[in-house]
């Protein structure tokens, strides 16, 4: 399960790292598009949309349909989830780790007052 669930990520992950894809999924966000549009608005040959959609299928992001000779994309239905998730756990840590930092200088301030209160 939990290598299932990396292996999804990485395919997220990888897929993501790339600005012409994540311009993909905005676009996608705003309406589906068929290759040729994506192609068009990115100023790409089709065999390069088709391989930076190929990826963003693959991980899940993107799903395509063939109506006649066209295919049509649009913004996939899981996956971002995962990753979201996956970032939220750690970004959860940091938080915390960060508060705890701040409860400590908090700590110090007080104690270094109350040490200059004595001494005078």
């Amino acid at each position: 399960m939990v290598q299932y669930l990396q292996g999804r990520l990485d395919a997220a992950f990888a897929a993501l790292a790339d600005s012409t894809r994540r311009g993909v999924l905005e676009r996608l966000g705003h309406s589906e598009a068929s290759i040729t549009d994506l192609a068009d608005g990115f100023h790409m040959t089709l065999t390069g949309m088709r391989k930076h959609v190929r990826v963003l299928e693959h991980a899940g992001l993107v799903t395509t349909e063939k109506v006649g000779r066209v295919r049509h994309c649009r913004i996939g239905t899981r996956r971002l989830e995962e990753a979201a998730a996956w970032i939220q756990q750690y970004q959860d840590l940091w938080y915390a780790r960060f508060r705890a930092l701040d409860d400590i200088v908090e700590d110090l301030k007080r104690q270094e007052k109350t040490d200059e209160r004595k001494q005078h």
